[in-house]
């Protein structure tokens, strides 16, 4: 089989599409022909070498995908049957090995470049807003990167459980992006952006803060309100400063931090909240942008594009 493969660290030079052995699938295993493979950011960053990465060289990332079963020894999984996944490694090839408990059913009326779109970065807004904070009716929300794909999703379920949501984008381009997923408001982040924040809440401060950029995460405590929350999941901008647990005893503000992993535990917790997410996009409450698709042996060029900021949408390898 091909695959998008990398020997060595470094830019998106370092990728090569290659013939690898098809993997060998084991008691209740299935081999997956991936259709449409998603493309993360942390792809970046193991292809960089600053991010836990499985295997050994030539090495595949991508943990996403979605695609028809070819052979199973599974009795749960029958050859045929659409799954997508979301946290099995080596994604970035013509077929995966997946274990049966980590086998997502496709609804019929998904088709593979929405189910292999929406797993991760839905489920990780789904389990911020739910579980890392409650949102509740009636709260101010503020959501950092509002225009990337978690922020998009978080911003309409936070809408959808009756919140105010704030979103912010460094990119003027994008605000619009955030408009379109029923924000009430949409802030660049330049050097006036806390004030518009306070602006907006009258004086009054965030009741939670979505900090998926790291290096704002003091900025983030700055516009919280007392006894506010700030939800800090990951670091998209550089490390956050250390946090001193002082303030956090003389404002009452609470740091929570989160990480899709914790949550999707065993089978039964992926299936459920897989279910959840398929069904807030088939009844409307979320929309998904239509993706921006490369084929796997143009992985250079999908790498390049992602890290250039260049599209708002899901980024899909498609095998050729």
């Amino acid at each position: 089989m091909k695959a998008l493969t990398f020997s060595k660290f470094g830019t998106s030079d370092v990728l090569e599409y290659i013939e690898i052995p098809t993997p060998e699938i084991k008691n209740n295993e299935i081999l997956l022909e991936n259709k449409a493979i998603g493309l993360n950011f942390a792809d970046i960053y193991r292809r960089r070498g600053n991010y836990h990465l499985k295997g050994k060289p030539p090495f595949i990332a991508g943990y996403e995908g979605a695609g028809i079963v070819v052979k199973s020894k599974s009795d749960k999984i029958k050859v045929g049957d659409n799954i997508a996944y979301t946290d099995v490694p080596f994604a970035n090839a013509e077929f995966i090995a997946i274990p049966d408990t980590q086998a997502i059913p496709i609804p019929e009326n998904v088709d593979y470049s929405l189910a292999s779109s929406v797993l991760l970065q839905g489920l990780t807004a789904h389990y911020l807003c739910n579980d890392s904070h409650n949102v509740k009716d009636g709260e101010t929300v503020l959501i950092h990167a509002a225009s990337g794909g978690v922020g998009q999703i978080l911003t309409q379920i936070c809408k959808f459980k009756g919140a105010t949501v704030i979103g912010l984008s460094r990119s003027q381009e994008k605000l619009n992006t955030i408009l379109d997923c029923k924000a009430d408001y949409a802030i660049q982040l330049n050097d006036d952006w806390k004030s518009q924040v306070m602006e907006l809440t009258n004086q009054k401060g965030i009741d939670v803060v979505f900090d998926g950029v790291g290096s704002t995460l003091m900025d983030s405590f700055e516009i919280t309100k007392d006894c506010g929350h700030v939800v800090f999941f990951g670091m998209s901008g550089g490390d956050p400063k250390p946090v001193d647990p002082r303030m956090l005893l003389n404002t009452s503000k609470t740091l929570t931090g989160g990480d899709l992993w914790s949550y999707l535990t065993n089978e039964k917790e992926r299936k459920k909240r897989a279910v959840i997410l398929f069904d807030l996009i088939e009844n409307g409450t979320v929309k998904i942008k239509e993706p921006v698709q490369f084929r796997l042996s143009e992985g250079k060029k999908a790498h390049e594009f992602l890290e250039k900021g260049k599209s708002s949408s899901k980024i899909l390898l498609i095998p050729d």
